[in-house]
């Protein structure tokens, strides 16, 4: 089985989701299924259909929630050494030839925000990023050609 890291955070969301999963949307879509059954005549009842699909949805759901929890490889950050290298949990703060400052934390995949300024191991920037210092520049090959960032600063907080 292939290792998901993630934050404790993410790791506490994970199994908050499968739980609301578990808990809550599955029992009321069987009682969804239920009460469309009581309408009678299943072959062209529409809210049977859609109860079964969204039965099929939230299953799919909990087998997705239930692998990455179990698959889940908990990074904290608070617990790694501090040698001011960009690693998995820690957020870095770049700056762009034009000046302009943006502020990532690296997390899991299934952790990935970009609005909330969360993104994932995976991608470009973040790969560019991990093993470097504070000073260091970085090149992330984009789609419109390469942007040049500086590491001004690696944050370990979790």
């Amino acid at each position: 089985m292939q290792r998901n890291p993630v934050t404790p955070e993410g790791f506490a969301q994970l199994e908050a989701d499968l739980l609301h999963h578990k808990s809550v949307l599955r029992p009321e879509n069987v009682r969804d299924i239920e009460e469309a059954r009581a309408h009678g005549d299943i072959s062209e009842n529409a809210e049977y259909e859609a109860a079964k699909e969204r039965q099929s949805m939230i299953a799919g759901r909990i087998a997705q929630l239930e692998n990455l929890v179990a698959a889940a490889q908990i990074v904290d950050v608070n617990k790694l050494p501090r040698d001011g290298r960009a690693v998995f949990g820690t957020t870095v703060v770049l700056e762009n030839e034009d000046g302009v400052e943006r502020t990532w934390r690296i997390v899991g995949q299934s952790e990935t925000d970009v609005a909330a300024g969360k993104i994932s191991y995976l991608a470009p920037l973040a790969k560019a990023c991990l093993g470097k210092r504070e000073g260091d520049e970085i090149v992330v090959p984009a789609p419109g050609g390469s942007q040049h960032w500086e590491i001004v600063e690696v944050r370990y907080v979790g």
